[in-house]
């Protein structure tokens, strides 16, 4: 199965790259995971929030897989189980699809590519720091997979 995360954003904390890269090793050979940085649209001097969101979506639609099934992060999105979430990702694997999660910027995401997910999904009703959601996003897909293949690192 492929895995994309796009995520808006570049230079990360180094604990956040640390922990991301670890949760990624887990997956083994079933799961190619990849994570994209997205390079953020600088806000002030004449760019506002709507003008950044526009030149994000550019950038992401610019490097979204192709075909990719999309999973936008937003805050108004379904938050689903552990193991509703192995469910969502067993059924992508047996119709072969190609998922691709975005994150987006400090101010979301335009209402194009939430238009274009299938799913919209939140991670937490707690703001999050958009580190900590590609660590909790990378994570709990692990868990997922775990599941899938009755792996004990998820408990019930």
């Amino acid at each position: 199965m492929n895995i994309t995360v796009l995520a808006v954003g570049t230079k990360m904390p180094k604990w956040v790259d640390e922990a991301v890269t670890e949760y990624a090793k887990r997956f083994g050979r079933d799961v190619n995971y990849t994570l994209k940085e997205v390079k953020p649209e600088k806000r002030g001097a004449g760019v506002n929030a709507t003008q950044g969101m526009l030149a994000e979506e550019k950038r992401i639609l610019d490097a979204l897989p192709e075909n990719a099934l999309i999973v936008a992060l937003d805050e108004r999105g379904k938050a689903p189980t552990s193991m509703e979430l192995a469910e969502h990702m067993r059924q992508w694997q047996q119709n072969g699809e190609h998922v691709c999660f975005i994150i987006g910027g400090a101010d979301g995401m335009t209402d194009t590519i939430k238009q274009k997910a299938r799913l919209m999904m939140r991670l937490s009703s707690l703001t999050l720091p958009h580190g900590m959601v590609r660590v909790l996003l990378t994570e709990q897909l692990y868990r997922a997979v775990s599941i899938l293949h009755n792996h004990p690192y998820h408990r019930e």
